[in-house]
């Protein structure tokens, strides 16, 4: 079963996945030369580690037909590094960012993301979708209107060849784009950006490279700051990645295994010169779309691209950018959730509330994982209030045995504590109180804090008081943490007098 598996990931859709992984790899070139010079470092650094990255997680990642190489969200955490102290010590970073990213792995901490919400990954895809697009707009801003007839061109082949009989469903849009806006660029010698102009492509295969720093605690204390965000950020954008790849391909994941593959990946391209990287959303979507689904894309994919880089340049340099931005509006438009924008009226506040904010937060800092974080938290702070309207409590008075019974019902925790407190009625004269808790959690010190308050005012009133239904959990954290039972501690409270 597990060699079947294997075979499906690696030969279950081989022209799709080598027609995919040629796309990407045409793609991926200006955005990792784009992503050095962000980064402050030559454009080889970026490619060697998007052609590295690739690879290594297409065999040990755990998403097949996920791209991931070298990213923006990645290069905006070296330019300082970078700045300051130059190529080797990011090199350095990013052998220790892989080390952080395995020990991820092994802890489980890919188990996470269930506590994402799916408001917040809807906001993270909106958001990623938005600054994909604006990352195109230097390239329409300032230029001839050859760009703009190029850019419509190829927006044009792209969402109407897949409608050519035969022919349409066989060869990727995006990659017939590529082709033919090169042959006209090349045929009428416009003079339009191309991928060229972006930055001299290397002339040689990568090499092993030992990060030429001192291996002294001063090292550790400079590529630390810079490794643990590289190695947070990129984890979080893969996994959100991965995740959005297994609805788009109804297949799962192993999210685990991912943070494993990203780490190992990571650790390959500093030991050749690269920059760390990670999972890319818009790459990713441009490999599902283009066919691609098995691990044999990826690994194509950064095979090709160090192929071209390295053996066909003076044919990469003639694509022009009008080309590959056509390809990249076509990702903005398809990673967009648009039935997101239909669904405000009909989901709560709450969620619309959650998503609309990680968008704005992730558009405006440029920060996938600041945006990702508030939403969490924003979608927690929900929750939570959302809970704690689920708790009630309801009484009855055996006037026989003088005794009031409570009724608890729901979940008691720190954003219910004080309803819990309030819904007693601490000023009846009674001779027993009877708290009822079968249909009660106590999920949280404030929770037992709040138990021990009713359970210690009823007494100080003249009552007994007897708690009935605690179920396991809660009496675990209650005869923990709780003092109602215990005069030693009542008595420190109260100050030993």
């Amino acid at each position: 079963m597990l060699l079947l598996s294997k075979k499906l990931d690696w030969l279950g859709n081989i022209k799709g996945d080598v027609l995919a992984g040629l796309v990407v790899a045409l793609a991926l070139i200006p955005e990792a030369i784009a992503f050095s010079i962000i980064a402050g470092v030559d454009p080889k650094v970026g490619l060697y580690a998007s052609f590295c990255i690739a690879v290594t997680t297409a065999i040990v990642g755990g998403r097949p037909g996920m791209i991931s190489a070298a990213t923006a969200a990645m290069a905006l955490l070296m330019v300082t590094l970078v700045k300051e102290h130059g190529l080797q010590y990011l090199l350095a970073a990013t052998l220790l960012t892989g080390v952080f990213q395995i020990i991820a792995g092994y802890f489980k901490l890919g188990s996470l993301m269930r506590f994402i919400s799916r408001s917040v990954v809807t906001g993270f895809v909106n958001a990623l979708a938005i600054l994909i697009f604006m990352a195109q707009l230097p390239e329409l801003t300032h230029v001839s209107w050859h760009v703009y007839a190029m850019t419509a061109g190829g927006l044009g082949i792209i969402y109407l060849f897949p409608y050519l009989p035969v022919i349409g469903k066989s060869i990727p849009s995006p990659l017939v784009c590529i082709v033919i806006l090169t042959g006209i660029a090349m045929a009428l010698h416009l003079d339009i950006h191309t991928i060229g102009d972006m930055g001299q492509l290397p002339d040689t295969l990568p090499v092993f490279l030992w990060p030429d720093v001192p291996l002294t605690l001063e090292t550790l204390k400079i590529i630390l700051p810079y490794a643990v965000p590289l190695a947070v950020v990129g984890l979080l954008e893969s996994l959100m990645t991965a995740t959005i790849i297994d609805d788009l391909t109804d297949t799962s994941s192993d999210k685990n295994r991912e943070c494993k593959g990203q780490g190992i990946a990571n650790i390959g391209a500093g030991l050749i010169g690269g920059m760390a990287g990670c999972a890319m959303i818009g790459q990713s979507v441009i490999n599902i779309k283009s066919g691609g689904r098995g691990r044999l894309s990826t690994l194509l994919a950064g095979i090709f691209l160090l192929i071209m880089v390295v053996f066909l340049d003076q044919w990469i340099k003639q694509i022009p950018m009008a080309a590959l931005v056509a390809v990249m509006i076509m990702v903005s438009i398809g990673t967009f959730s648009w039935s997101s924008i239909r669904n405000l009226k009909q989901y709560p506040v709450s969620t619309n509330s959650v998503m609309i904010v990680t968008v704005v937060v992730v558009v405006w800092s440029h920060n996938l994982a600041l945006g990702v974080l508030v939403g969490v938290l924003l979608a927690s702070l929900f929750f939570a209030n959302k809970i704690s309207h689920f708790m009630y409590v309801d009484s009855e008075l055996n006037e026989e045995t003088d005794t009031r019974t409570y009724h608890v019902v729901g979940q008691v925790f720190f954003n219910s504590a004080d309803k819990f407190t309030a819904a007693f009625n601490f000023k009846e004269a009674v001779e027993k109180v009877v708290i009822d808790l079968h249909r009660a959690h106590f999920w949280d010190i404030s929770s037992v804090s709040a138990l021990d308050k009713v359970v210690l005012k009823f007494r100080r009133e003249g009552a007994a008081v007897e708690l009935i239904g605690l179920n396991e959990a809660s009496a675990t954290i209650i005869d923990r943490f709780g003092i109602h039972d215990k005069p030693e501690e009542i008595e420190k409270i109260m100050g030993g007098h």
